[in-house]
């Protein structure tokens, strides 16, 4: 359903294709990408409160939501050219850029290919930080699995399977955390163009031994970028392990673990996501590009890889995981 007001969805043409997107508030602009096989819609709990401070963007990436589906690029690299193209078209100069799963692995390789546009980062139980992935999402990648998708995603068992998942989640018994988001993305697979299209995206992303693609290399380039991780404690789709190791990875990177969230925190404690946002952008000045600086540090490479080569130690070690406790550690514009 299209929402009213200023949380109509409103739709532009870029390449041919068209995009959809919501934009609401006044202020510095924050950008929120959702994750695979869900929508702008995921965002609904907390845009109410952000909007009252900012500018918020929050599209259908292409292949989701009312974006059109066409057979195109669904790689991390071509959802942050589309993002750049959006904000090109809106001529927007800078974002806040926010990524919850997928989008944050998108987030982060925005960030990395256009510097120039990121004001700060922020991470929601993203992807691209680590291999861990819940192994039915890597079952996925195996052939086969579109055949089985299709069986499992015909409209009779969704009309019984969706209600329990809800349900299970508002059990709040021990793993069902996420099951309103697992919900959400096996109700959108109904349509057989959007199983393709998220197919295709997982495939881009992950294969049957977890995750494919990181940022764990070029992290070091935060210390030039704000950056912020926020992760539920109980996610099952992603380990909260990768906060931990994500809080080492991004210098000067702010960390908050939500005890009582699941994969979707920004759904689970709307209120405290919406402030602990709030108050890092509003604390927090935005990155001024040095493409000197930027280039510079690049060449340099990354300070720990460096130390360890020194030290004829290449393994990384996560962090031991804390309690359930909320996190927080410093974050500082570099």
């Amino acid at each position: 359903m299209t929402e009213s007001g200023p949380m109509r969805v409103r739709k532009i043409s870029i390449h041919g294709h068209q995009r959809a997107y919501i934009m609401t508030g006044r202020g510095p602009v924050l950008l929120l990408l959702h994750g695979i096989g869900m929508n702008h819609k995921t965002w609904l709990p907390v845009i109410p409160s952000l909007a009252k401070n900012f500018t918020v963007i929050a599209p259908d990436m292409l292949g989701h939501g009312e974006s059109d589906k066409p057979r195109a690029d669904y790689s991390i690299g071509g959802f942050a050219n589309g993002v750049r193209d959006l904000l090109s078209v809106l001529d927007i100069p800078s974002v806040t850029i926010v990524g919850h799963s997928l989008g944050g692995g998108v987030a982060m390789q925005f960030a990395y290919q256009y510097p120039q546009l990121t004001d700060r980062v922020v991470l929601v139980a993203s992807g691209g930080l680590g291999r861990s992935v819940n192994p039915v999402i890597r079952s996925l990648t195996l052939p086969g699995s579109g055949a089985v998708l299709a069986a499992v995603t015909m409209r009779a068992l969704r009309s019984l399977t969706v209600p329990t998942l809800v349900k299970l989640h508002r059990s709040g018994l021990p793993l069902t955390a996420d099951m309103h988001g697992l919900a959400e993305v096996y109700d959108s697979l109904g349509d057989k163009r959007s199983r393709v299209i998220f197919r295709h995206v997982l495939r881009a992303a992950v294969d049957w031994r977890g995750q494919l693609v990181t940022m764990i290399d070029r992290a070091y380039l935060a210390q030039h970028m704000p950056s912020m991780v926020i992760w539920g404690a109980r996610d099952i789709v992603i380990p909260v392990k990768h906060a931990f190791a994500a809080n080492e990875l991004l210098p000067g990177s702010l960390l908050k673990v939500f005890k009582d969230s699941g994969h979707l925190p920004h759904a689970d404690e709307p209120e405290r996501f919406a402030e602990c946002l709030t108050d890092f952008v509003m604390d927090t000045p935005a990155t001024e590009h040095n493409p000197t600086f930027w280039r510079d540090a690049i060449v340099a490479g990354n300070p720990s890889a460096r130390a360890r080569r020194r030290k004829g130690d290449r393994t990384v070690t996560l962090p031991r995981q804390a309690d359930s406790q909320p996190v927080e550690s410093s974050a500082q514009a570099l």
